[in-house]
Order: structure tokens, then C-alpha cells, then sequence
């Protein structure tokens, strides 16, 4: 039986061999490590599944920040790595990853724009996201822009550089 837990419960060495094994030891390098650079996940939208006692998945999201052209900031959240152990690919673990990520997003009024990079088909037909209202994001790096999805009332649809949120005090 799959057990939905804080990610702070699964380990940090655990959730790096996961992460390795499910997208290689060069995945620093991608652009959606640039856009959290500096900053801590969301404690309460990052998750781990485990079956068993053993870790089968995880799921992080970070604060980033849309800064639109006219010089206006969106408070964003960004949603990913969705890790999931390679033999249980296809088992529904990602899906219900991504329930209970969104279900806690809801709870703590973080859904209304929520964004990833990922695949379309699958994120759009599951959890409702698209492409629709990112065509004029500028991210720090290389992306697919039918990849650069999101999904919220707050989604921003403008011109704008997305980079991470770090919390500056006065």
C-alpha cells in the first residue's frame, strides 16, 4: 500500500538517489534548477510515496517569481521534480503524487498559479495545465515552450522573466 508523506520524512540521500536514478546525475544542469537556485522547497507541497518503508517517489515545489515587463510581480509556484522510481513508472504513483501536492496547494491557497515544465499531454489531461498563458516567459535557460505550463486564476499572461522568490528582509 502507497503512504503519502512529508518529503522531510524520506531522507535527503534517499530523495538524491531517487532523483539521480529517475533523471540522470546530470539533471543539474536543466533550467528548473536555476529557477529555485537559492531557495527552499514548500514543506507543505513536497511529498514522498513509499511502499513498503521504501521510497517510490517524491514531489517539490519552490516559490519563484513571474516579473512582468512592466515591472509587476507574480508570486508563482513552481511545481517539480515529480520523481518516480523507474521499475514503478506507470503504477499511478506520479498521479497520486500530484493529487495530494495539488490538494495541498489548495488547502494552503497556493493553487492559483501554479506552473512546471513538463509534458502537456500528460499534465494538461490529468491536472488541467497548458501552454495557453506562457508564450512571453523568459526563463533562465533552454526550454521547449509547449513544455512551459501552468494553471490558476493568478497565471499571469504577459510578458515577463520568471526567477527564483527569495524572501529579503527589510
Amino acid at each position: 500500500m502507497i503512504e503519502i508523506t512529508a518529503l522531510e520524512q524520506a531522507g535527503t540521500d534517499a530523495i538524491e538517489a531517487l532523483l539521480d536514478r529517475a533523471f540522470g546525475s546530470d539533471r543539474h544542469s536543466r533550467t528548473a534548477y536555476r529557477l529555485r537556485a537559492g531557495t527552499a522547497a514548500i514543506p507543505a507541497l513536497s511529498l514522498a510515496a513509499h511502499d513498503g518503508g521504501v521510497l517510490i517517489g517524491t514531489i517539490q515545489c519552490w516559490p519563484v517569481t513571474f516579473t512582468a515587463d512592466d515591472g509587476r510581480a507574480v508570486p508563482l509556484t513552481l511545481l517539480g521534480p515529480v520523481a518516480v522510481e523507474p521499475a514503478r513508472q506507470r503504477d499511478g504513483v506520479g498521479r497520486l503524487l500530484m493529487s495530494a501536492c495539488l490538494d495541498a496547494a489548495a488547502r494552503a491557497g497556493l493553487d492559483g498559479a501554479i506552473m512546471l515544465i513538463g509534458d502537456p499531454e500528460y499534465y494538461g489531461r490529468f491536472f488541467g495545465f497548458s501552454a495557453e498563458r506562457t508564450a512571453g516567459w523568459r526563463l533562465p535557460g533552454p526550454v521547449e515552450r509547449h513544455r512551459l505550463l501552468a494553471r490558476g486564476e493568478r497565471v499571469p499572461a504577459a510578458d515577463g522573466t520568471i526567477g527564483p522568490r527569495i524572501a529579503v528582509s527589510a
